[in-house]
């Protein structure tokens, strides 16, 4: 694969490039170690494009894992509580 664009939230990458350079340039070689083509494996049920070859999610998540893991890297779940201030009155969230 290959970085085709970016977006840089608050210079969030200028900031994770100074502070941490090395594992900036390991997730690029990561990105650039899988091969996207091999994860282009899920047939498309859309109405608009029946039957067409896409990416699949989860081939790729798949592909940067055995990429990531080898490496020390590891998948960690983090709780996030989200402000109810942006809800509206008619929606419910779950506890």
């Amino acid at each position: 694969m290959k970085v085709a664009g970016v977006y840089s939230f608050n210079n969030g990458e200028e900031a994770v490039s100074k502070q941490y350079p090395d594992l900036y340039q390991e997730i690029k070689e990561v990105i650039s170690s899988v091969d996207a083509s091999q994860c282009k494996t899920k047939i498309s049920e859309e109405k608009t494009m029946p039957g067409q070859l896409l990416y699949s999610p989860v081939s790729l998540n798949n592909c940067f894992k055995n990429n990531l893991y080898p490496r020390g890297w590891q998948s960690i779940k983090v709780s996030c509580d989200y402000p109810t201030s942006y809800y509206t009155k008619d929606y419910n969230p779950k506890n």
